[in-house]
């Protein structure tokens, strides 16, 4: 079950997604987070930040919205008083870290510099105050600066890129450009509910952020694009992974490893499921290392010929 994310090799491919299991710890009591690829934290700023007004969470039909708001003690407290207790059980450690400004970034990623961290996973899809307030992921110049900004932590850097864009490939250049060794595929979805009852927003904070099994394609579609366009670049992908099955249909996409996110809610057991029932898929199919399946949707439409003018045309949305 070995993979490969540029140059960090992991035992499997099945992770946590930032944001939807604490710093980790908290789901311990239901899955051996060592058993994992690896832990991914929720994301931290060099400020303690204390999120959104609540109704931060509400459910969908095929999964949630939210509105946490990235609400985190900070870089240094969390080094000083989680980070401790996530090494005791023995997890490869991935930090997330966010920032309002560049010079943000910088300094998240500087204080988390010999922390022995696996990777940084950067994300970009937050608000950028020195670009009026758009998505950093929004702008391939602004994503850019955040991923260099990102360096100084010396490990392995991951961007994290929204969906939320015309142009996704534009943006995914500008990251690895600035020395992103991966890219993490997809943040949630722009989304908004409303409750005909009081004909207001559910969520404190008006819309937020759509995950679960409704976004599944769409995180299938961004990777498989993402790969016809730049090749074999490392990617892990993330979006609606429920079921093994979910995770081989995003690696044939084109990911070399996956996060569950939304499916732990429901479920803390839900990564630790994942992870068995990819390997039980593995077995049955024949396939002798789970790297095996990355990509491998491309290798069959390279197999048939490439895409006919009218393959091509139900591609596009209508």
């Amino acid at each position: 079950m070995t993979v490969r994310i540029g140059s960090v090799e992991l035992p499997n491919p099945v992770m946590t997604a930032s944001g939807t299991a604490g710093y980790g710890t908290e789901i311990g009591a239901y899955v051996d987070l060592a058993s994992l690829g690896a832990v991914v934290t929720k994301s931290l700023s060099p400020f303690d930040w204390a999120g959104n007004r609540a109704p931060r969470v509400v459910g969908t039909p095929a999964g949630m919205l939210n509105a946490v708001g990235l609400q985190n003690p900070g870089a240094q407290a969390w080094l000083e008083h989680e980070l401790p207790r996530l090494r005791r059980t023995g997890a490869r450690v991935v930090a997330s870290i966010w920032g309002r400004t560049v010079n943000d970034y910088a300094a998240a990623a500087g204080t988390l510099a010999g922390a022995g961290l696996t990777a940084l996973e950067v994300n970009v899809s937050c608000p950028n105050l020195e670009g009026r307030g758009q998505m950093f992921a929004c702008d391939p110049v602004a994503t850019a600066e955040a991923v260099s900004a990102s360096g100084a932590a010396g490990v392995p850097v991951w961007a994290k890129l929204t969906p939320n864009v015309t142009d996704l490939v534009e943006i995914a250049e500008a990251a690895l450009g600035a020395g992103a060794e991966a890219l993490t595929l997809i943040n949630t979805v722009f989304g908004m509910s409303i409750d005909p009852e009081t004909a207001q927003p559910t969520l404190g904070n008006g819309g937020g952020g759509l995950s679960g099994p409704a976004i599944r394609p769409v995180a299938v579609r961004a990777i498989y694009d993402v790969r016809a366009a730049l090749g074999d670049v490392p990617i892990v992908g993330v979006g609606g992974v429920a079921h093994g099955e979910h995770a081989v249909e995003l690696m044939a996409a084109g990911a070399c490893a996956v996060q569950v996110g939304t499916a732990s809610f429901w479920d803390p057991r839900a990564p630790r499921n994942v992870l068995k029932e990819l390997a039980r898929w593995c077995e049955r199919h024949g396939v002798g290392n789970a790297a095996e399946l990355t990509g491998r949707a491309h290798h069959a439409r390279t197999a048939a010929g490439p895409a006919t003018d009218a393959e091509t045309a139900a591609q596009e949305p209508v």
